[in-house]
């Protein structure tokens, strides 16, 4: 592990693999920290150089307070530090899991010359949701609501750090999907994700395009992003294609072989892995 100075933060870095193949950046969602890609990262080293970090608010990383140090262009500006820090010669493979993901896009959207492709797995762009949201059917509108249920809740005052310091939302996550958080101090900083983030972009969505080729990999059984949501940046990203895994939400943990595949294809496609690209690995079986 290194540190490397974010924006206004210290960041906990950890890189394995090969440093002459291509970087790929993977960046975890909520409520985990660089763990979660583990699987995936130890598939990948072989012939990638595999970057994984902790975020504001996570693992060893600092954790700063207040709603607006975790600003969708704080985490951009943190990546950002990464990026010159591990890569400064060049665009790198961006993959990003959950929050990770809502991250990404912005990333790729507003930075897209330091990015070679990027892989969005069960994270949209929220942009691209309060768009999707304001011609979407009813059906789907309300599908996708009762999904995000816990959006809500997470943005009330107060009780939701009682749910996480009390256990009980520890043990529902465990029981609803057999994972649990990477620590209770990493649930009860990455609130403020939703309380800074999800109105204004809901409400006031910006136009965010990009030019980076990605990946969506949409895990049909998410339980929380409903696929038409997943898909709703087709109609903004023109070199953009979608991969469905008969998966729940995290597909990092429980489908290494096949996420980690799909990373090494979407970096052979951008030409920077030649051998991948004739079927010489990428982590799957």
């Amino acid at each position: 592990m290194r540190r490397i100075r974010g924006d206004g933060v210290s960041l906990a870095v950890h890189e394995r693999g090969d440093p002459a193949g291509p970087t790929v950046v993977l960046v975890h969602g909520y409520p985990d920290d660089h763990r979660v890609w583990d699987p995936v990262a130890e598939r990948l080293a072989g012939r990638h150089h595999v970057v994984a970090y902790d975020v504001r608010g996570a693992g060893a990383s600092e954790r700063p307070r207040g709603r607006e140090a975790y600003a969708l262009t704080r985490l951009t500006a943190d990546l950002r530090a990464v990026l010159d820090a591990v890569a400064p010669a060049g665009p790198v493979h961006l993959a990003g899991h959950d929050w990770g993901s809502i991250q990404g896009w912005e990333a790729v959207c507003t930075l897209p010359g330091r990015f070679a492709s990027f892989t969005s797995v069960s994270g949209p762009c929220l942009d691209h949701v309060g768009h999707w949201m304001r011609g979407a059917d009813r059906r789907r509108a309300a599908r996708q609501t009762l999904a995000s249920w816990y959006i809500g809740f997470f943005r009330l005052p107060v009780l939701p750090e009682l749910a996480w310091r009390s256990g009980l939302a520890g043990r529902l996550l465990h029981r609803a999907e057999r994972h649990r958080p990477s620590g209770v101090r990493d649930a009860v900083a990455g609130l403020e994700l939703y309380r800074a983030n999800i109105r204004a972009r809901l409400r006031r969505p910006l136009e965010r395009r990009t030019p980076v080729p990605v990946q969506i990999v949409v895990a049909t059984e998410d339980a929380y992003v409903t696929p038409p949501v997943a898909e709703a940046a087709l109609a903004w990203v023109p070199d953009a294609r979608v991969h469905r895994v008969r998966a729940r939400h995290w597909l990092p943990l429980t489908h290494p072989d096949v996420l980690a595949g799909l990373i090494a294809e979407h970096v052979a496609r951008t030409g920077r892995d030649p051998d991948a690209a004739a079927g010489r690995g990428g982590g799957r079986p």
